[in-house]
C-alpha cells in the first residue's frame, strides 16, 4: 500500500498526519506527486534567485505565473488529478534546464544540490518522493517553521495568481517567494531567522492581498451594499465556485442571451458585490451554503458547475452530478473535464453552456436574501456612523470572525458563538467562514448590520484596512487597543497567509479553531503564545466570558 504524509489541512490528526489516503480524499500517489512538485518549485526557485542575484535576465513573466500555478495547484482540495500533477512536475524539468542553460550561458555555477540535477521517469515520481520526504530539518522547530513558512507561500501563491490574470503583477512578490523557497537547498537559517522569516511572509501576504483588492477593485468596481437573492428562476443554470473572478467575468459575458442563468457558489457569492457584474440580468444571485455541502447541492442545483479555484469534495461513486463539472486553473479531479486558457488568455466556456441547455433549472433550496459588500470602501464610507455608534455605546465591540468554513461537527461553534454575542457586538466577516451565521437573524445596530461580509478570505485584506482606520479615528497607538476580538476559523493555506499576515501588522491575541494547526511544533506554538497571544478556542460560554466585554 502506498504511503504519504500530510498534515496542512486543519482536519489532519495532531502528530500523525495523513499516511494512507487523505481526510480531503486525495490519494497517496497524488499527494507523493505534489511532494515532488514542490521539492522541483524549489529547484527552480533556486535558480531564479540566482539569476536575479546577478543581474541575468529570463523570461520572468512565465516563470512566476507557473510557479504561482504549481503552488496553487498543492493547496487543499484543489487538484486530485494524478495525471495533471505529474504533468507540471514534467514541466519543472523543462524550465529548470531552461534556467541552467541561462546559468551556464552566464558563467554562473550551478552547485550540487540535488533538486537542481535530479532525473525520473513518471514511473519513478513515487519512489523519488518518498526519497525526499526523508530529508529532515535540523530541529523539529526548524521544521515546524519551514512548514509555516511554505504554507504562507502557497497562499500567498494563490492570491497572486487571481490578481496577475487580471493583469496585476508585482516580481517583488515573485521574487520573494522563489528567494524564500531557495531557502530550502541551503537550510543554513537558525530558528530565530525563520521565526524573522515567517513575519516576513506575513508582511507579503499583505502585499499580496493589497494587489489583488486593486486588481478587483479597479477592474470591477469597489464592492458595496448588496442584497443578494438566495432563490432561483425557472431557466437552466450554471454554478460558479471558487474565487477567480476572472472566470466569473468571462462566463457571464459568454451566456449574455443565451437563455442560461448564472449563479454563485461558496466562496464566489462576493462576486454579487462588485457593480460591473451587475450589469448582467442573468446574474441571479448565490445558491447553497460553503464548500463541504456541495454533494447536496450540486445535486439539487441540477445544471453544470464550474470550479475555479479549491475547494473540491470529491463526488460519490453514484452522484448524479459527476458528469457535469468542470475545472479550470490550477483546479483538477479525475474525470472531470478542464477548461484551459487560450494563446490569447481568454477561456471558451461553451461546453458548459450547451450542457446546461440540456438541464432542468435549479431546485429551490431556500429563499430570501443575504446582506453583504462590507469591504474596506464600502465600510469606510459608513465611517462616520460607525464612529458614531460606537461612541454612542450602542456599538461595543467588534467581533472579527474571518477564514474558512469546514465539515467538522466541532465548527457548530462559531454558530453558537455569533448567536450568544451581546446585541452590541458587530461580526466582521470575510471568506467561507461566514456561513456558520450570515443566515442568522441577528439584526443591526442603528442601521448597520451586526454581521459586515467584506468577501472572500483575500478580503481578509479590508478588514486589516478597517481595523486601521479606526485606529488613526479613534487616535489609539496601538491596534490592539481597539475594542476588536478575533476569533478566526482556518481549514487551509490561504488562511495561513491570512493568519501571518495580521501578525506582521502587529495583530494580537488572535484566537485560532477549531484546532490548533498540527504543523506547529510544542515551542513554535509556544512562541506564538508568548510574542502574539495565540490562543485556541474551548467551548462558547468560557470563550464568550474571557473575551467579550460585559
Amino acid at each position: 500500500m502506498e504511503k504519504m504524509f500530510c498534515y496542512q489541512c486543519q482536519e489532519t490528526a495532531k502528530g500523525t498526519g495523513c499516511t494512507l489516503k487523505g481526510v480531503c480524499g486525495k490519494e497517496a500517489t497524488t499527494s507523493n506527486a505534489m511532494d515532488l512538485l514542490l521539492y522541483s518549485v524549489k529547484g527552480i526557485s533556486y535558480l531564479t534567485t540566482l539569476l536575479r542575484k546577478n543581474n541575468k535576465s529570463f523570461d520572468s513573466q512565465r516563470i512566476n505565473r507557473w510557479i504561482q500555478d504549481a503552488l496553487f495547484s498543492t493547496i487543499t482540495n484543489a487538484n486530485f488529478d494524478e495525471e495533471s500533477i505529474k504533468g507540471r512536475i514534467a514541466q519543472s524539468v523543462q524550465i529548470r534546464e531552461e534556467l541552467k542553460t541561462i546559468c551556464i550561458r552566464e558563467n554562473i555555477t550551478i552547485p550540487a544540490h540535488k533538486e537542481l540535477h535530479w532525473n525520473a521517469t513518471a514511473d519513478e515520481y513515487d519512489l523519488l518522493a518518498n526519497t525526499i520526504r526523508s530529508i529532515k530539518a535540523e530541529s523539529e522547530d526548524i521544521h515546524s517553521l519551514m512548514q509555516l513558512t511554505l504554507f504562507g507561500l502557497k497562499g500567498m501563491a494563490a492570491y497572486a495568481e487571481h490578481a496577475a490574470r487580471l493583469g496585476y503583477t508585482d516580481d517583488s512578490i515573485d521574487a520573494f517567494i522563489q528567494s524564500t523557497l531557495a531557502l530550502w537547498l541551503d537550510n543554513k537559517l537558525s530558528t530565530e531567522e525563520w521565526i524573522a522569516l515567517v513575519l516576513e511572509t506575513g508582511k507579503y501576504g499583505v502585499k499580496t492581498m493589497a494587489l489583488l483588492d486593486k486588481a478587483n477593485t479597479e477592474t470591477y468596481g469597489n464592492p458595496e451594499l448588496t442584497e443578494v437573492s438566495l432563490d432561483v428562476r425557472n431557466r437552466p443554470g450554471i454554478l460558479i465556485s471558487g474565487h477567480d473572478l476572472k472566470d466569473m467575468e468571462e462566463l457571464l459575458e459568454q451566456t449574455k442571451n443565451t437563455g442560461v442563468d448564472i449563479y454563485t457558489h461558496s466562496e464566489m457569492l462576493p462576486a454579487n458585490y462588485y457593480p460591473k457584474f451587475k450589469k448582467y440580468d442573468h446574474f441571479v444571485g448565490n445558491y447553497g451554503n460553503a464548500w463541504w455541502k456541495q454533494r447536496e447541492e450540486f445535486t439539487s442545483f441540477n445544471g453544470p458547475i464550474l470550479f475555479t479555484t479549491n475547494c473540491i469534495v470529491p463526488p460519490l461513486k453514484n452522484a448524479t452530478y459527476k458528469d457535469k463539472v468542470f475545472t479550470t486553473n490550477a483546479t483538477g479531479y479525475p474525470g472531470f473535464k478542464h477548461i484551459t486558457t487560450d494563446n490569447n488568455g481568454k477561456k471558451d466556456f461553451s461546453e458548459i453552456i450547451a450542457l446546461a441547455k440540456t438541464c432542468e433549472a435549479p431546485q429551490s433550496i431556500e429563499k430570501g436574501t443575504l446582506v453583504g459588500g462590507f469591504a474596506h470602501h464600502q465600510v469606510l464610507a459608513l465611517a462616520d456612523k460607525v464612529v458614531d455608534a460606537v461612541k454612542q455605546g450602542a456599538i461595543k465591540q467588534f467581533v472579527v470572525m474571518a477564514g474558512c468554513d469546514g465539515r467538522m461537527s466541532a465548527r457548530g461553534y462559531y454558530t453558537d458563538f455569533a448567536n450568544e454575542l451581546p446585541k452590541d457586538t458587530v461580526i466582521l466577516t470575510a471568506g467561507c467562514a461566514k456561513y456558520r451565521y450570515n443566515k442568522l437573524n441577528l439584526g443591526d445596530i442603528s442601521g448597520i448590520p451586526r454581521v459586515l461580509d467584506a468577501g472572500q478570505c483575500n478580503d481578509s485584506y479590508s478588514l486589516a484596512v478597517i481595523a486601521m482606520k479606526l485606529q488613526e479615528v479613534f487616535g489609539l497607538d496601538d491596534i490592539n487597543d481597539l475594542p476588536i476580538v478575533y476569533n478566526i476559523a482556518w481549514y487551509e493555506q490561504k488562511a495561513v497567509i491570512v493568519l501571518l499576515a495580521l501578525l506582521s501588522l502587529g495583530v494580537k491575541n488572535i484566537h485560532l479553531g477549531p484546532t490548533l494547526p498540527a504543523f506547529l511544533s510544542p515551542n513554535v506554538l509556544n512562541v506564538l503564545v508568548e510574542n502574539f497571544g495565540i490562543t485556541g478556542i474551548s467551548d462558547v460560554k468560557n470563550d464568550m466570558e474571557n473575551w467579550i466585554s460585559a
